[in-house]
């Protein structure tokens, strides 16, 4: 998974034209996170030919995050050519639900 920040975001995801882009925004203080990042890296490892996966810490990228319209943890957002396409705020996030998301851009 790659880690993105405020230097490489624009690149590896609003750039990112070959794929639709997966962002997992995480916080070190987020235990659901937490629990759901070796799900997330199962799903990566599924899906990864088809879907770009990338990882924001939001405890360090915290402008960058509100910028994304990120209010709470975990959040999930699939861009696809440089667009949010689809969200999924905390109260819809599961391993479920991800991986639902996920089968609609591949």
């Amino acid at each position: 998974m790659i880690e993105v920040n405020k230097e490489n975001f624009e690149t590896e995801v609003i750039n990112y034209k070959e794929m639709p882009v997966f962002v997992d925004f995480w916080g070190d203080k987020c235990e659901v996170c937490k629990a759901l990042m070796p799900d997330v890296h199962r799903l990566e490892e599924k899906y990864k030919s088809r879907i770009k996966f990338c990882s924001l810490n939001t405890s360090k990228n915290r402008r960058l995050a509100i910028s994304q319209r990120v209010l709470g943890l975990p959040t999930m957002i699939i861009y696809k050519n440089g667009e949010k396409v689809e969200t999924l705020t905390p109260d819809k996030v599961t391993v479920e639900s991800i991986e639902e998301m996920l089968k609609k851009y591949i």
